[in-house]
């Protein structure tokens, strides 16, 4: 992996000159949140905290007509536009590499595979603020899944050479380019060892496939489907969570019909209805278990590791204070004898 210097005066010219490779999103401010928007280069935020909804949505977005039934057939109707997104941190491109395995390994979604074969992938370095973990989860840093990475060194930038599509993109731009020296490396070391320090949020993920699984029947789950609103916030920021449903909306007028793709939630009571109206999953408790169960532990016996991130957005973002971090420490605590028991038996 190659990497050069970006000075600071350069970054704004750089930026714009990737913009010969399809339309610059970043992240901007928006309130008192930030939000990836196609916006002049000069007004990213740097500084940016997590977005309200993550990257995923620039690969398979919250809604889009997958198909058109007109005189009599079916077209297929997904567009798809060139795009550069700037500004997704480690965390961000950990959950993107996660939603790549899913929607390439067992059954390539090609209409995922159109919107990253379209989109030049750049990174950005961040600082954590205190709902981040993921130096926890071990996705703080990251070698792969971008086309270009910068890291802040504040005069200057690092950049990272991530792809075949990342070298075309910086072989017309060269020109802004500098090769790293000591100094630069030195700088990025101390840099490095500044940001792993401004972690103040920890989780212990160790041993949670068996906690969870032990855990099953406790009296956690009850506690929090009570206090669980079914809303998918959730889901719906999780960078991720990967569920859609599909429906056909009929025009009886026009004799036309559209095919829709839209996010989804195991949280929804619907989710797990049936024909005849049974629900498999009634109760909230087994929408939020199957959730949990799915995140840190059937995902982590598949891939190898948890499908959590540590980007925060469950904190920020759940209205009642059910996430990732309270869940993992809740079963902690309730583990005690059913886990330990277990363990022993096991064990003997």
């Amino acid at each position: 992996m190659r990497v050069f210097k970006l000075k600071r005066e350069n970054f704004l010219p750089f930026l714009k000159g990737l913009e010969k490779f399809g339309e610059l999103w970043g992240p901007v401010k928006k309130g008192e949140n930030y939000v990836y928007a196609k916006e002049d280069p000069e007004k990213f935020e740097l500084k940016a905290l997590r977005t309200i909804i993550p990257a995923k949505k620039f690969f398979i977005p919250k809604n889009s007509t997958i198909l058109k039934f007109k005189n009599g057939e079916w077209k297929e109707h997904y567009e798809v536009r060139k795009r550069v997104i700037f500004g997704l941190h480690p965390c961000e491109l950990n959950g993107l590499n996660i939603y790549h395995r899913f929607y390439t390994r067992l059954y390539p979604d090609p209409y995922y595979l159109k919107a990253r074969e379209n989109t030049l992938i750049v990174g950005l370095s961040c600082m954590p603020d205190d709902k981040c973990f993921c130096f926890a989860t071990k996705t703080s840093t990251v070698d792969e899944g971008f086309d270009l990475f910068l890291t802040d060194l504040e005069d200057k930038f690092l950049l990272w050479i991530g792809s075949p599509k990342g070298e075309d993109a910086i072989r017309t731009l060269s020109e802004f380019l500098e090769e790293v020296s000591q100094k630069d490396i030195d700088d990025y070391i101390a840099w490095r060892k500044r940001r792993d320090r401004a972690f103040k949020l920890d989780i212990d993920l160790e041993g949670m496939p068996e906690i969870v699984t032990f855990s099953y029947d406790s009296p956690i789950w009850e506690k929090m489907g009570d206090a669980c609103l079914s809303c998918g916030t959730c889901t719906m920021v999780c960078p991720t969570c990967t569920c859609f449903d599909i429906d056909d909306e009929y025009d009886i007028r026009q004799d036309e019909m559209n095919r829709q793709r839209f996010w989804y939630s195991c949280v929804f009571r619907e989710y797990s209805m049936v024909a005849g109206g049974h629900n498999f999953r009634e109760a909230k408790s087994e929408r939020l278990k199957l959730w949990y169960t799915h995140k840190l532990v059937g995902f982590m016996s598949e891939y190898g590791s948890p499908a959590c991130v540590g980007c925060g957005r469950c904190i920020a973002s759940c209205p009642v204070g059910i996430n990732v971090l309270s869940v993992v420490k809740a079963l902690r605590k309730e583990k005690t004898d059913a886990f330990w028991k277990r363990v022993e038996v096991k064990n003997a």
